[in-house]
């Protein structure tokens, strides 16, 4: 490796370590984690690459990682995702090699990400899955030493399982993006609260009264149509799913077609893990100043190949991460943080305290995966429940909340066939 890290200045490593350490405040089952690593070196001497959202919650993930005794490396899994004071503050006070810049374009991305592959890993993490796809599809020596992968991602969970179904995947995977302690919460409470967050923050946008148009009602799409209608929107879902949309129809939300959605909608956004969810027939009826976003995980969720062809002339930046795009009508489009995601290119991403139960379940699922070294198929496995319990219960208990248990009749009950009316 040329160069053991690659971050935009190391001068702002001091605001970032204030950053993390604000974050760390709000995480108490990571610190938990941490300390447990800590005392067992599970992952002492083991090498281990992570294609992540570098932000002050992932690098409390890596310091936990680390603790336990990892050499890892981290990389951005997105150009517009990294907290540049974070990933200098990671190298500087943490001695924790990272390749990411915000804003960094794809040659650079690409090679980032190829810096994390020849830090020669045993272990990776992933949101999005182009790490895995990488190793496996490129590096097969390396492929063949991986013990397991972590994935956080819906997009990345659905690449996985047809690299599965395909022969391609190499390795085992442990899908955390699919743990209750994971999408129940951070999809649907992070991602909801922080996507509204990106689109104020890039747009000054009013939800009040407007007219929002939710495309996906998986949990990323209840919570974000949950936090418009709270704020006062009036909210449209397009779906593909008869059962989601039926879902959303019941839990009060006007359900119809994108193409008759497209005329009516203010605000637009993608949560859906799909391409061209919005297409240029879309955006030929959309009205003048509609505003088109995305916080799925890629940006091809908006077709802006198709945009970019339909517009009179080059986009042009109004706002920092708003782009302008200007009709043969004359109307005008508004594309924010250039169709990558949205609550991370132009806010922080989740609160600290959601990722608290993801990170600890990707931490406790890179522990499972090495205690079972060679006993895991090349395959995309669930998180085990005891997971999922021992985090979901140390999170209530940080909290302060009590839950009551069942008594042996309960539980003989529950366990028992013949007892009935």
């Amino acid at each position: 490796m040329a160069k053991k890290y690659d971050v935009k200045d190391l001068g702002l490593a001091k605001k970032g370590k204030l950053r993390i350490e604000w974050a760390e405040r709000d995480m108490p089952v990571l610190s938990q984690v941490k300390e447990k690593f800590q005392k067992s070196q599970i992952l002492k001497g083991k090498k281990m690459s992570a294609c992540l959202h570098v932000t002050a919650e992932t690098a409390n993930l890596v310091r936990a990682l680390k603790a336990g005794g990892a050499d890892i490396v981290l990389c951005a899994s997105n150009p517009l995702s990294t907290q540049d004071d974070v990933a200098a503050s990671l190298v500087s006070d943490y001695k924790i090699p990272v390749y990411a810049i915000k804003g960094e374009d794809n040659a650079t991305y690409f090679k980032h990400l190829t810096a994390a592959i020849e830090h020669s890993p045993v272990v990776t993490m992933d949101d999005g899955c182009d790490l895995v796809s990488a190793i496996s599809t490129k590096y097969p020596a390396i492929a063949r030493q991986i013990i397991g992968s972590m994935e956080e991602t819906t997009t990345g969970v659905i690449r996985l399982k047809a690299m599965e179904r395909d022969g391609a995947l190499k390795f085992p995977v442990i899908a955390v993006n699919d743990a209750q302690t994971k999408n129940l919460f951070d999809n649907r409470y992070g991602t909801g609260q922080s996507t509204v967050d990106g689109i104020i923050r890039a747009t000054d946008f009013l939800l009040a009264g407007k007219m929002v148009i939710v495309a996906g009602y998986g949990w990323c799409g209840k919570g974000f149509a949950m936090r418009c209608k709270g704020m006062g929107a009036n909210v449209t879902v397009t779906e593909v799913n008869p059962i989601k949309a039926i879902e959303a129809a019941m839990d009060g939300f006007q359900v119809m077609t994108m193409a008759e959605a497209a005329s009516i909608g203010d605000l637009f956004c993608t949560l859906t893990g799909n391409m061209h969810v919005v297409r240029p027939e879309h955006f030929k009826k959309m009205k003048n100043g509609a505003i088109v976003c995305n916080s799925g995980h890629f940006d091809i969720e908006l077709d802006l190949k198709g945009l970019k062809k339909l517009a009179k002339k080059e986009k042009k930046n109004v706002r920092n991460f708003v782009d302008e795009y200007i009709l043969p009508s004359g109307r005008s489009i508004f594309v924010l943080a250039e169709g990558r995601l949205v609550n991370l290119g132009a806010a922080e991403g989740h609160p600290a305290s959601v990722m608290d139960m993801s990170f600890s379940t990707q931490a406790l699922a890179t522990e499972y995966a090495i205690k079972n070294s060679g006993k895991l198929s090349a395959k995309v496995y669930n998180v085990p429940q005891e997971i999922e319990d021992w985090v979901a219960a140390a999170k209530l208990k940080s909290m302060g909340i009590g839950i009551d248990k069942l008594t042996a009749d309960q539980s003989k009950y529950l366990a028992s066939w013949e007892e009935g009316t």
